[in-house]
């Protein structure tokens, strides 16, 4: 079922969200809400979604990512669950993109991250996994999973020079160098 996406004001996303039990994996409840992210998702044009988007307070985001993006980086992540998520930082070198948000809609922000990342999380089957990611799926990955800690992308741009609504990036910031 397509959920409507809860937006900046919403106090849900301002949240931790709660860890999942691994005996909740097992619930139709739990599949449902699977499927539920998986197919609003989809219906809103995503690449990632995090539970409380769609006003559920636990910690589970989907990300799917394959082709190329933008910044002509090829990442190929299929239909990936996150449950209960932990992020660690490989280095400090960082890197920089303009990040939107389904529940920030019509707004983009430029926001530096670390540049490569350790995510240790449990997948819809209740199996351990490990993922390490750098350059755009390091960023994905990020701000996703920040929704599980009640942060936004719109928290992380240092310069609000480098906030803009989507419109104006497509005509006059798109096309010219990251600053």
């Amino acid at each position: 079922m397509i959920r409507p996406i809860c937006r900046m004001g919403n106090p849900i996303l301002r949240k931790k969200s709660l860890e999942v039990p691994k005996t909740f994996l097992k619930t139709d409840e739990f599949n449902r809400i699977h499927q539920d992210l998986h197919d609003s998702m989809k219906h809103y044009g995503g690449i990632g979604i995090a539970a409380p988007q769609i006003g559920i307070e636990w910690q589970i985001a989907l990300i799917e990512l394959i082709g190329f993006n933008r910044y002509g980086e090829e990442v190929n992540l299929p239909l990936t669950t996150f449950i209960n998520p932990r992020i660690e930082y490989l280095t400090q070198d960082m890197q920089g993109f303009w990040e939107g948000c389904l529940s920030v809609p019509g707004l983009r922000g430029f926001v530096e991250r670390p540049k490569k990342i350790r995510v240790s999380y449990m997948n819809e089957k209740g199996e351990d996994k490990q993922i390490i990611a750098e350059g755009f799926l390091a960023t994905v990955l990020q701000h996703e999973l920040d929704h599980l800690d009640g942060v936004l992308y719109v928290d992380k741009v240092k310069d609000p020079k480098l906030l803009s609504y989507q419109e104006e990036f497509e005509e006059f910031i798109q096309e010219r160098p990251i600053p």
